[in-house]
């Protein structure tokens, strides 16, 4: 009888000492405005949370756009629209991975902010400082995981990535370096308005000595803004003069600053072994695929993980190929999942 009770009551508690495992709850995917704050100025940007788990922490990326004004989805309105960063945001969706991109300096919500009134002294390493103030709002979300913290970076972000990825903390995991300004800003602008002044010649608009002509007045442009002298623009066509003029107004400060950063020196920052993808497309006019190769030495050198250098087949600045004007072209696509898989 004994025996019988004690055998009932054990397993009784065998029963009651091991319920059915909870399944953690389906979260939907959601976008979210986020804010924060970088010398004195309240910046804004949506978070896009993909469908998870409740509890779930997700790998996570900063999306940083190009240069000049744009915006957290990477336009230029009204003229330019191609979303660049927030079809970036959707295709790392897919991947379970979180992101947060928004407004820089001069764009959508955020606007000047603390520069409105003096924009002649918005530099370059403020833009900087407000991509690190980004970084450490993703870091601290309560879904994100802050050892698996991404940088993706277009163009002019791809610098800046490059930057973030040798001083935050924690170090990111892997950065996406896309279509990247990956030599000093006047030389790249050099090497565009060359590339320019040959076609033009090509076309019969210039002979071959206008072309030498201008090509060495353009050398002269840049040595005299490194010089911080005044610039001679006599032998350059009004529209290079214009922008060599634009160059020492406001946009002075911002322009020194840039062109003092040398991409491939900031590589030796970066943690061994973290992963980096670097594209270049070889229809991409602004940042050819050559302008990238002193980067690609430089990250071998510090000895980054791979994928490293992928060229994209018939993809222009944007991410787009001929049959894709609107939407990120498969090459480009197909780089970022490979990256973003684990």
């Amino acid at each position: 009888m004994l025996r019988h009770l004690a055998a009932a009551v054990t397993a009784l508690v065998v029963t009651t000492a091991t319920p059915a495992a909870a399944t953690p709850r389906p979260v939907a995917a959601v976008d979210r405005e986020v804010v924060f704050t970088a010398d004195g100025t309240t910046a804004y940007g949506t978070l896009h949370i993909p469908g998870h788990r409740a509890g779930q922490r997700l790998r996570a990326a900063l999306l940083l756009p190009g240069s000049g004004p744009t915006d957290r989805d990477g336009n230029q309105p009204p003229g330019a629209a191609p979303d660049t960063l927030a079809q970036l945001a959707d295709a790392l969706g897919t991947e379970g991975i979180a992101t947060l991109r928004f407004d820089k300096y001069g764009t959508g919500r955020t606007g000047l902010g603390a520069y409105r009134e003096h924009p002649e002294e918005l530099d370059y390493p403020a833009f900087v400082r407000q991509a690190r103030a980004a970084y450490e709002s993703l870091r601290d979300q309560p879904e994100t995981d802050p050892h698996a913290l991404l940088v993706v970076g277009h163009s002019e972000g791809a610098m800046t990535a490059l930057l973030l990825g040798g001083t935050v903390r924690p170090r990111p995991a892997g950065l996406a370096l896309l279509q990247p300004q990956a030599i000093r800003l006047l030389d790249l602008v050099a090497l565009q308005l060359k590339a320019q002044i040959a076609e033009a010649a090509r076309q019969g608009q210039f002979t071959p000595e206008q072309r030498r002509v201008v090509d060495a007045a353009v050398d002269d442009a840049v040595t005299a803004l490194r010089e911080n002298r005044p610039v001679d623009t006599t032998d350059l066509p009004p529209p290079v003069a214009r922008l060599f003029e634009a160059f020492q107004g406001p946009n002075a400060r911002f322009v020194r600053s840039d062109d003092a950063v040398h991409p491939p020196d900031t590589a030796g920052a970066l943690r061994p072994a973290t992963k980096v993808l670097l594209t270049c497309g070889t229809n991409d006019a602004q940042v050819p695929c050559a302008t990238t190769d002193a980067l690609t030495a430089a990250l071998r050198r510090a000895r980054t993980g791979g994928p490293g250098r992928v060229a994209l087949p018939g993809v222009d600045h944007l991410l787009h190929d001929a049959g894709h004007q609107a939407t990120l072209a498969p090459p480009a696509l197909d780089a970022l999942r490979r990256f973003a898989r684990r």
